[in-house]
């Protein structure tokens, strides 16, 4: 591990955090209430932002409407040009947006820097694809020849969006990508403890011509603006909690409108028995301890063959060992601060537990305030069993389990016995195996031979949770259809479709019925 210092240092701010009381500006807030956000490296102050209320939150849901008109007026490419201009501005400026996902975060700068590439790859991919998975289709109409029917896409109106802490750029602007693309307003609330990633990709945006007004931002306590969010939105988006994506989902159903849930998971991994070692330690490392184990499709399950445990057991603590902790702004640790102290308390609560009952400390287990307050060694524990808290609940820090299994037919039964099911790798030199055996576990994504990266940057693909890790899908077609109301345009041209007068009704719905079975065994009508 990192070389322990007597008192870890204060992380020095860049200069260009200078402008964040002018990015605070972008929040919509009446009120003279503030609150201090403070990274998570040393605990001290990044800067201060003005807290919103209820009434902010229609506001700004009411301003966000009245530019939405003109937006939703907009043709495709027009949008598409701001997003593109979008795409090549944060790559020129990423060191100002790692500089603050890391100070916000806690994350070392490779794990930022996974933020910055997702923004990137989701503005492409909705500028390029928006107006073919949008534009009106022709479809099937009832009678051939006499109904041409088509298909309309319209933007819902006001999207509220909830983005959660641990991937404040990626999160923050990822989800409202394609919200805006098909002609929404956005409302979103990040987190209060990292607001201004989110507010710098706003400003961004603005300068890139994006309206402004058509994304606004509120800021505070989640309880408290969340039912106020829920009455001003057309459609709500949230990635958190399960227990808090239940509430949603209930006030929603109350609204009658359509909500995204991205909740929690457990996320299995499994070693086959003809897996490439190197590369299945080296995955279980990265899909681990990225981001500290904060990460929504991080490994904290692994299944490994028993012709394999020892080998991978003891390849596992060795590159573990190895990884470098740190805080600071720059490339040259692999593992960062936990976010909280309530994210520390509860990766310690999880691992004491586990401890006290029987589980073994492979590596790591221990918090490293000599390097950071918030710092915990990434942990590898044998041994857990059912009863332990961390054996069926979500950790969401730098702390795996590891397990044995005989068969694969064991592996997935015991890899589908959790209420989560968001992410899973399968790691084989079998591809074909992997892929099979793949459609046989209960998760939204599963990649073979890699963690979670080719899955979740298959942009084309969707990507969202099975279970109590949530409902509807970022990503491809469903991450954009999703916030659209689809509508049905069908023009007659034929007679009237109903007994002609004079006809009673039994003898039309025999002529009809004589139609349809002709119609049955016409090639190309569906």
């Amino acid at each position: 591990m990192a070389a322990t210092v007597a008192a870890p240092p204060t992380v020095a701010r860049p200069a260009h955090l200078s402008r964040l009381p002018e990015l605070a500006r972008r929040v919509v807030a009446s009120h003279g209430a503030r609150a201090t956000v403070r990274s998570p490296f040393d605990l001290a102050p990044i800067g201060e932002i003005p807290v919103s209320t209820p009434a902010d939150v229609a506001s700004a849901a009411e301003r966000a409407r009245q530019v939405q008109e003109d937006w939703a007026q907009r043709t495709f490419a027009e949008r598409a040009k701001i997003f593109l201009r979008f795409h090549d501005r944060v790559l020129d400026r990423q060191a100002e947006a790692l500089d603050l996902v890391q100070l916000e975060a806690g994350k070392a700068r490779a794990h930022a820097w996974e933020e910055i590439g997702d923004v990137a790859i989701v503005s492409r991919y909705y500028a390029h694809q928006a107006e073919r998975l949008l534009a009106p289709r022709s479809r099937q109409g009832l009678v051939p020849g006499a109904t041409q029917t088509w298909e309309y896409r319209h933007p819902k109106g006001v999207v509220a969006i909830v983005a959660p802490w641990n991937y404040p750029l990626a999160m923050g602007v990822t989800d409202a990508i394609p919200a805006l693309l098909a002609g929404n307003a956005v409302v979103e609330k990040p987190d209060s403890q990292t607001p201004f990633s989110t507010l710098w990709a706003l400003d961004l945006l603005v300068e890139c011509g994006l309206p402004e007004g058509l994304w606004q931002i509120v800021c505070g306590d989640g309880p408290t603006l969340g039912p106020a969010l829920m009455a001003a939105a057309d459609y709500f988006q949230f990635t958190g909690s399960t227990a808090t994506g239940r509430t949603i989902a209930r006030q929603a159903g109350e609204r009658l409108i359509g909500c995204s849930l991205e909740l929690g998971g457990k996320n299995p991994m499994l070693v086959l028995a003809d897996a490439d070692l190197d590369a299945a330690i080296e995955g279980a490392v990265r899909g681990s301890f990225a981001s500290a184990g904060q990460l929504c499709v991080s490994t904290e399950r692994i299944y490994v063959h028993r012709s394999l445990a020892a080998p991978f057991l003891a390849g596992l603590e060795a590159a573990t060992r190895k990884l470098r902790l740190g805080v600071g702004l720059d490339w040259t640790y692999e593992v960062g601060s936990l976010h909280s102290e309530r994210q520390l308390a509860t990766v310690r609560a999880h691992v004491d537990d586990a401890v006290a009952k029987g589980a073994r400390v492979v590596c790591g287990g221990r918090p490293r305030p000599d390097i950071g307050p918030l710092v915990h060694e990434p942990t590898v524990l044998a041994e857990v069993a059912p009863g332990m808290t961390l054996f069926a609940e979500e950790t969401f820090g730098p702390v795996v389990s590891v397990y044995e299994f005989d068969s694969n037919h064991e592996a997935v039964e015991r890899a589908n016995a959790s209420r989560y099911g968001l992410n899973a790798s399968i790691w084989t030199r079998d591809t074909d195996l992997g892929r099979r055996m793949a459609t046989r576990l209960r998760c939204g994504t599963v990649t073979v031979n890699e963690t979670y990266a080719a899955g979740y940057g298959s942009v084309d693909a969707p990507m969202g949770g099975f279970g109590d890790s949530g409902l509807g899908r970022r990503h491809g077609a469903e991450g954009i259809l999703k916030y659209t109301e689809t509508q049905n345009v069908s023009i007659h041209r034929g007679p009237a479709l109903a007994p002609p007068r004079g006809i009673p009704a039994e003898a039309f719905a025999r002529g009809v019925t004589g139609a349809l079975r002709a119609l049955r065994r016409l090639p190309g009508v569906r």
